[in-house]
């Protein structure tokens, strides 16, 4: 079967991040070949009527379809899926009701029952959409109990408008601030965010940018000193390494980060050797699907465990005590 491609436009705020900005990446990524293109609103940052703009704008340069992924951190997320809707959007992102709002998505059945009977019912049945949903309270009141889902992160936090901190990054830093017994310091990271944003040139807080900027925002208040302490994750950021920045960096910023280091200014990818063939061989053993090299390429030490335990699985065999380099395991 042919895959669908979907490239994905993370959508930020920022001095330069206007239509006609969203609009040429959108056109861009047509003519590179894409099936649809998605909105990812990670951070909640949309009101209902910038949605209604940016979704129409998009909707009149392309032809290909387009959805939206928004989050309800900041409590606006049903509000902008309505207007999308109404802008023509093909497909909108949600989330069943008992894992939904907060930092997650848009309840499922909410916005189903919101469109039926008008020209963009769904057709999905509510009855069946409600057992599905009974699945899922059980699961959320067993996350709740057991920690693993924090009951802070469940409400909406219009702060997110001004802090611009996606949902998931959110709970990434309330957990490092956790682990350094720091988490009374929460606010005054959130104000730092956006600050340290701006001094590395706007980058979209996306994975990886999301983790940089926050890890980095993480020191500096904990340290006590603006970038004291950065990571390298943070310097290759500044460095280039993870592409051009939509604003230019400050060249006085640029060397208190990485001092004398070469910034590049061409594709980060250019500068690495091939590899793939080096990594099909290193995994060969464990391959069992492309998608094994894959795994393997990004998270070598976790593929490798994961390959292991499917292993030990699949053949019967005590994982613990097996030695996978000379193939020998206990009977």
């Amino acid at each position: 079967e042919k895959a669908h491609v979907q490239v994905a436009i993370s959508y930020t705020t920022g001095p330069v991040f206007d239509n006609d900005y969203y609009v040429k990446y959108a056109k861009q990524i047509e003519e590179a070949g894409a099936d649809s293109i998605c909105i990812k609103d990670m951070a909640a940052l949309l009101t209902p009527y910038r949605t209604y703009d940016l979704v129409r704008a998009i909707k009149g340069a392309v032809g290909i379809p387009v959805q939206l992924h928004t989050h309800y951190t900041s409590g606006l997320a049903s509000m902008c899926e309505l207007k999308a809707v109404e802008a023509g959007v093909d497909w909108l992102d949600t989330a069943m009701s008992p894992l939904a709002m907060g930092t997650s998505h848009v309840p499922t059945e909410s916005m189903v029952a919101a469109l039926k009977d008008t020209p963009y019912d769904t057709g999905l049945d509510l009855g069946l959409l409600n057992e599905i949903r009974e699945y899922f309270m059980k699961l959320r009141e067993k996350y709740i109990k057991s920690g693993l889902l924090d009951t802070k992160l469940l409400a909406a936090n219009t702060k997110a408008l001004m802090y611009q901190v996606p949902g998931g990054m959110l709970s990434n830093l309330l957990s490092q601030l956790k682990q350094a017994g720091k988490a009374d310091k929460m606010e005054e990271v959130l104000q730092e965010v956006p600050r340290v944003r701006k001094d590395a040139g706007y980058p979209p807080l996306v994975t990886p940018t999301s983790q940089i900027v926050g890890t980095q925002a993480v020191l500096n208040v904990i340290t006590g000193e603006r970038y004291k302490m950065c990571t390298n994750e943070f310097k290759d950021l500044i460095a280039g390494m993870y592409g051009t920045t939509p604003m230019p960096i400050d060249d006085a910023f640029a060397r208190k980060i990485i001092g004398n280091r070469k910034r590049i200014t061409c594709r980060p990818a250019d500068l690495l050797k091939p590899e793939l063939e080096q990594m099909r061989k290193e995994c060969a053993q464990w391959t069992e699907q492309e998608e094994d090299v894959l795994s393997y390429a990004q998270f070598p030490k976790v593929a490798t465990d994961f390959f292991k335990r499917r292993a030990a699985k699949k053949y019967g065999i005590d994982a613990k005590h097996a030695d996978a380099r000379q193939r020998v395991h206990p009977v």
